[in-house]
């Protein structure tokens, strides 16, 4: 179907959580735009992947959601991430970090869906635990 479920999200956050890659990029439209707010912009689904292969090797995220708000066009999304670095990288761009560190934010992400697809992703920091 078209249009994205509960269920969907609940399966592309799973697979985050646990590095399944195809699991969770096979969300992203081929030219999805990702935004960090003024922090960082990703275009296309092998950019966040790659993206995130970086981050994953350094920094174990685990999410949970709060709240979700689907449409038939989009998604808001209100979620818990805990964020445990697994591997020192203190060059990391968005925050320097050293193994053993943890850090647990909300942040509201606002999705643009098309054809079951995340065209585009722009993420907010809501708040510092």
């Amino acid at each position: 179907a078209c249009r994205m479920t509960r269920e969907d999200f609940d399966a592309y956050i799973n697979a985050f959580n646990r590095d399944d890659f195809d699991g969770f990029s096979r969300f992203y439209a081929d030219d999805v735009e990702f935004n960090l707010g003024g922090r960082k912009r990703i275009v296309g689904r092998q950019g966040i992947v790659d993206f995130y292969r970086g981050v994953k090797a350094h920094i174990h995220e685990e999410l949970r959601i709060i709240d979700l708000i689907l449409s038939e066009t989009g998604a808001g999304l209100h979620v818990y991430t805990k964020f445990t670095t697994i591997k020192d990288w203190p060059d990391f761009e968005l925050w320097p970090t050293m193994k053993g560190d943890v850090r647990e934010i909300e942040s509201i992400i606002l999705y643009t869906i098309a054809n079951g697809k995340f065209t585009s992703i722009k993420s907010a920091r809501f708040k510092e635990l």
